[in-house]
């Protein structure tokens, strides 16, 4: 068994995947109507759709998990994100690890939690 897929429930489906091309470079493969498909695994679907399949809201900003990208040249990758989506909301900024690595957190359009660090 191996896992596939890793998805997230976002409000506006369009403004996801347009928010993950631009920061990530991620593009699209399938788009089934609420239900997108982009490169690297992410699937983002429509809150209707995760509403109606669970039968139960919700939880925004909930904290419980994180995607977690690298990037070598993170002071420019910052400035990218500064530059494109001003008014992100951040858990940390720019910050070093005792072991070395740097970090930031912030959270995406709809509140999942994002960690973008230098490779280890």
């Amino acid at each position: 068994m191996k896992l596939k897929n890793v998805l997230i429930v976002v409000k506006d489906i369009e403004k996801s995947r347009k928010y993950y091309h631009d920061l990530f470079g991620l593009e699209l493969i399938v788009d089934n109507d609420g239900n997108m498909i982009l490169t690297e695994g992410l699937v983002l679907q429509e809150e209707s759709y995760w509403k109606q399949f669970l039968k139960r809201d919700v939880v925004w900003n909930n904290n419980s998990c994180e995607l977690y990208f690298e990037e070598s040249d993170l002071e420019s990758f910052i400035e990218k994100l500064e530059n494109l989506y001003p008014e992100t909301v951040y858990v940390n900024r720019l910050m070093t690890h005792s072991w070395g690595q740097k970090v930031i957190r912030f959270y995406d359009l709809d509140g999942n939690l994002i960690e973008v660090g230098t490779p280890v």
